[in-house]
């Protein structure tokens, strides 16, 4: 899988560095999209392959005993419950954790760089076009890998930009390798992707009305 964030990607990455940028256009690169982080404190390091099994077990039975109102879940998860204290483990503490890890990943995959909004840059990635003119793509998402949105998961909403460029750039079908130069702006949105084999919708937290749109040369 090619992508501008792995060191695999070589040649773009390289690019992305040693081009000299336009006037008052500086050339970046994914990670620079990316918002600020806090580093995570994982109180389940410390535990065994076999007491993660255990709590995911539990998770499940405490599911069961509280949607389905399954009363021998309920049974099988206090006497579960009972054993991690005598190992010195609180499992609620630890569900908790859980969840406050899981809003922690999914509030900095949507986070902005503030330092790049305004700004104006150029962008190398890969375009899934959204709305064509003829044989021109005049809005379309900027993706970091092939596949991305499709093919594999989508990437964080702070590595996706969704493009205008009334102008329109050919698109010969998905993925077509370009770059990208205008200001970016910051608006999370709910993108709605129509494909063959059903419809999909993601996270986008990038905007940006397109000055050039260029065919990336290798």
């Amino acid at each position: 899988m090619t992508s501008f964030l792995m060191p695999a990607a070589g040649v773009l990455s390289l690019v992305v560095i040693g081009t000299a940028a336009l006037a008052q256009t500086r050339n970046i690169g994914w990670d620079e999209l990316s918002g600020p982080t806090t580093p995570i404190e994982n109180p389940f390091e410390t535990l065994s392959n076999a007491q993660m099994d255990r709590l995911a077990q539990l998770l499940r039975l405490d599911m069961l005993a509280t949607e389905d109102g399954d009363t021998e879940a309920a049974t099988q998860a206090k006497v579960m419950r009972g054993e991690f204290t005598a190992e010195g483990i609180d499992a609620d503490f630890l569900f908790a954790e859980r969840l406050r890890i899981m809003a922690q990943l999914q509030a900095e995959s949507t986070a902005s760089n503030p330092e790049i909004i305004g700004e104006s840059i150029r962008l190398p990635g890969y375009l899934l076009p959204l709305e064509m003119e003829g044989e021109k793509a005049v809005e379309f998402l900027l993706v970091p890998t092939v596949g991305a949105c499709i093919h594999t998961p989508p990437p964080p909403a702070n590595q996706i930009v969704r493009v205008s460029y009334p102008d329109g750039f050919p698109a010969e079908g998905f993925y077509t390798p370009i770059w990208i130069t205008g200001a970016l702006e910051e608006e999370l949105v709910r993108q709605s992707l129509f494909m063959v084999d059903g419809d999909t919708e993601v996270d986008v937290t990038y905007q940006m009305k397109a000055e050039t749109v260029e065919l990336y040369e290798y």
